[in-house]
C-alpha cells in the first residue's frame, strides 16, 4: 500500500519517529481538495499513542471541507536541520504519516493535551480558555496507519 523508503540508508526507527513527533511543535497537514488539488496546512498538534491530534475554527475551512470529501490524509513534521553549505547539504530528520482524520467528540480532553504541551506553567488559565473555546473549535483525531521517519545525519 505504502512505497518503501528510498534511502534505507538513512531509515530510522519507530521509537525515534516517535521522539521526533513528541519533541516537536509544528507540522503540515496535507488533503486534497475537491477539484484534486492537494492543501497543506501548518499545524500545532499533540502525539499520543498513535494518534495525532489537533484543532480548528468551527467556522467552514478549506480543512474541514477538505476532510469531508476524504479523511485520508497525510502528516509531516520535520525536526531538527543544520545546513552544511560547503557539502552543498544538509543535516535532517523527518516524519511523515499517513492516516486518516475524524472530529473527536472529546473536545475538552485534547484541547487540555494541547494546553499541556505548549503552555504547561499557565494550565489553570488554559483550562477557563478551553471552557471559553469549546463552541468555537473543532478537533480531530488523525490515526495513523503508516509511518516513516528519516534522518542525514
Amino acid at each position: 500500500m505504502f512505497q518503501e523508503m528510498r534511502r534505507e540508508d538513512r531509515k530510522l526507527s519507530k521509537n525515534e519517529a516517535v521522539q521526533i513527533l513528541m519533541e516537536n511543535q509544528y507540522g503540515v497537514l496535507s488533503t486534497v481538495c475537491e477539484d484534486g488539488y492537494p492543501y497543506g496546512v501548518p499545524l500545532s498538534y499533540v502525539y499520543e499513542n498513535e494518534t495525532l491530534y489537533f484543532h480548528g475554527t468551527n467556522e467552514v475551512s478549506l480543512k474541514d471541507n477538505n476532510i469531508g470529501i476524504s479523511t485520508k490524509a497525510c502528516f509531516t513534521v520535520i525536526g531538527k536541520t543544520e545546513l552544511l553549505p560547503a557539502k552543498f547539504a544538509t543535516k535532517y530528520e523527518s516524519v511523515i504519516a499517513f492516516g486518516r482524520i475524524k472530529k473527536s467528540t472529546d473536545k475538552q480532553k485534547i484541547l487540555k493535551k494541547i494546553v499541556e504541551k505548549y503552555s504547561l506553567d499557565y494550565m489553570e488559565s488554559g483550562e477557563k480558555y478551553i471552557l471559553k473555546a469549546m463552541n468555537k473549535v473543532t478537533v480531530y483525531e488523525f490515526e495513523i496507519e503508516y509511518m516513516s521517519a528519516k534522518a542525514k545525519k
